[in-house]
């Protein structure tokens, strides 16, 4: 059951991505080129995934147990450290080269676009790079 709902649940995510724009690496640049030809479309749709989110989590804090019965784990961090920066200004960089970011590049791969599948396996080597360096941090 658990499986299901995470597939509908992604399925969800996908064609909102798809509906919304923002897996169109075009689209994306354009919200991002601030000093060029702004597009503000896609502020709204941050805008409302803001909103989903806040809400979702006032809700799931007072749970203990979703809705199919599983644990609630939410993230406890609270604070912001050299790794959190580090990994945001390594996303922004490469969502602003690429105008693609993980979500929508999964739905370009799916899509059969070669930009997406490059992205969707550099994603990957650069994730392989991080538990590397990790595993050897915690060695050392």
């Amino acid at each position: 059951m658990n499986a299901l709902f995470s597939f509908f649940a992604g399925l969800v995510f996908g064609i909102g991505l798809i509906v919304s724009g923002m897996s169109n690496p075009a689209k994306v640049l354009g919200f991002l080129d601030l000093a060029g030809k702004w597009d503000p479309s896609l502020a709204l749709v941050m805008a409302g995934a803001i909103g989903v989110g806040l809400a979702a989590f006032a809700l799931a804090k007072r749970r203990h147990t979703s809705w199919l019965g599983l644990p609630m784990v939410l993230p406890v961090a609270r604070h912001i450290d050299r790794r959190l920066v580090m990994g945001s200004l390594l996303f922004g960089v490469g969502w602003g080269l690429a105008g693609i970011c993980p979500g929508p590049a999964l739905v370009l791969v799916g899509a059969g676009v070669a930009k997406g599948l490059i992205f969707a396996v550099a994603m990957l080597a650069g994730m392989g790079v991080f538990e590397l360096l990790e595993r050897y941090a915690q060695r050392h």
